[in-house]
């Protein structure tokens, strides 16, 4: 039973009868003016131009999705487009929907008028009072029995705005609703952001990822020292790496503030010195090997390849700590390698551990690349390739 009533709680049961009268509002104006059947063909026939305007589907898309889904501007929920009309397969479905609106509308009007009026007419019938002869319901006698088909037309009405309320809304996401051609196009975009979103992640990931991973390794050698000297290097070197991470999250920061920002400004190979002083500053010994014009090496994939180092950097770091690393960086034959070995340690994850392993094969699979990760005599190996073109 309370779930047979719960629609009448709720406010769009209501706003969809609304949506339904307004429809019929203006062809009802004529009718009081012409009394004549024809008024509701002419009113037709005018619908079916008026749906040809590309304009009218933003309008009747805004007004269903207020009145017949309660999600306003929200489009996902709705299921209702609010776009206008791009081609012609969309304006023919918009004067479809604007028929059937009408079409509906007046029978829900109608029917509502005489359920309404039944029951006050089934009521003065059972107190012994004259029904006019214009009324919907004609009783024959006055009998007290005729008020127990009160709650009878009641319960109609009552189901006529719910089923009406739910036809119109079904009508308006099937023909108002985005086309094949507005999914693909709202997926797609889905799809950018969430490969926007993975980005900014392995971007954060990366940098702070780094920056926290040198102040850690600097604090617990600083303190093992018990050096001054010592200890004063360590503290300049987390302070510059502090600051870089800070660059890079305001980078970040940006590109979530700024949509249409180039990322032209995040770091690239040419600035890799950077990470290496990084790292040497928390005591790994950190010799590269530079082969090839570097310079020529296309934005993305220098980005990238940045990114790559780093996280091989931050990696070491974290598992091996202050350990001989050796760096090659190569660009020939149409192709950038990175390479970073270092010696074994009990401490390094497996193959495939760790969420920067991950980062390192999906920027090298993103950019038509491979990586691998692993043991390779006696040392821990990253190598990865990555297409020039």
């Amino acid at each position: 039973m309370v779930r047979l009533l719960r629609p009448f709680g709720r406010a769009v049961t209501y706003t969809r009868l609304l949506h339904l009268f307004i429809a019929i509002v203006w062809p009802s104006m004529w009718l009081f003016i012409e009394e004549a059947w024809w008024t509701w063909v002419v009113a037709a026939a005018i619908l079916a131009p008026v749906g040809l305007v590309p304009a009218m589907r933003t309008v009747e898309g805004l007004q269903a999705r207020l009145l017949l889904t309660g999600h306003g501007h929200d489009g996902e929920s709705a299921g209702i487009v609010v776009a206008p009309s791009a081609a012609w397969g969309d304006r023919w479905r918009l004067v479809v929907w604007l028929e059937a609106r009408l079409l509906l509308g007046c029978a829900t009007a109608m029917l509502t008028a005489q359920l309404l009026l039944g029951s006050v007419d089934l009521a003065s019938a059972a107190f012994g009072l004259d029904i006019d002869e214009g009324e919907p319901l004609l009783l024959k006698g006055h009998a007290w029995w005729h008020v127990l088909l009160v709650p009878v037309a009641l319960v109609a009405l009552a189901g006529l705005v719910v089923s009406s309320g739910r036809l119109i809304t079904a009508l308006a996401r099937r023909l108002l609703g985005p086309t094949p051609a507005e999914r693909l196009a709202a997926m797609e975009e889905r799809t950018e952001q969430l490969l926007e979103r993975t980005r900014i992640a392995r971007e954060l990931h990366d940098s702070i990822g780094h920056a926290l991973t040198v102040a850690v390794v600097q604090a617990g050698a600083a303190r093992a020292a018990r050096d001054p000297d010592f200890t004063d290097r360590a503290l300049d070197a987390i302070e510059e790496t502090g600051r870089a991470a800070l660059e890079d999250l305001e980078r970040v920061l940006g590109i979530l503030r700024e949509s249409e920002r180039p990322v032209s400004s995040r770091p690239t190979l040419t600035d890799a010195d950077r990470l290496l002083e990084s790292a040497r500053a928390s005591g790994a010994k950190v010799g590269i090997e530079l082969t090839g014009p570097l310079d020529t090496v296309p934005g993305p994939v220098s980005r990238e390849g940045y990114r790559i180092l780093q996280e091989s950097l931050t990696n070491v770091l974290r598992h091996a700590g202050a350990v001989p690393v050796r760096a090659r960086i190569a660009v020939a034959d149409g192709t950038l390698t990175l390479e970073v070995r270092n010696p074994l340690t009990a401490d390094i994850p497996g193959p495939g551990r760790g969420s920067g392993l991950r980062g390192i094969r999906e920027r090298a699979a993103l950019l038509g690349g491979h990586a691998r990760t692993g043991p390779d005599q006696g040392d821990w190996q990253v190598h990865v390739e990555l297409p020039l073109s």
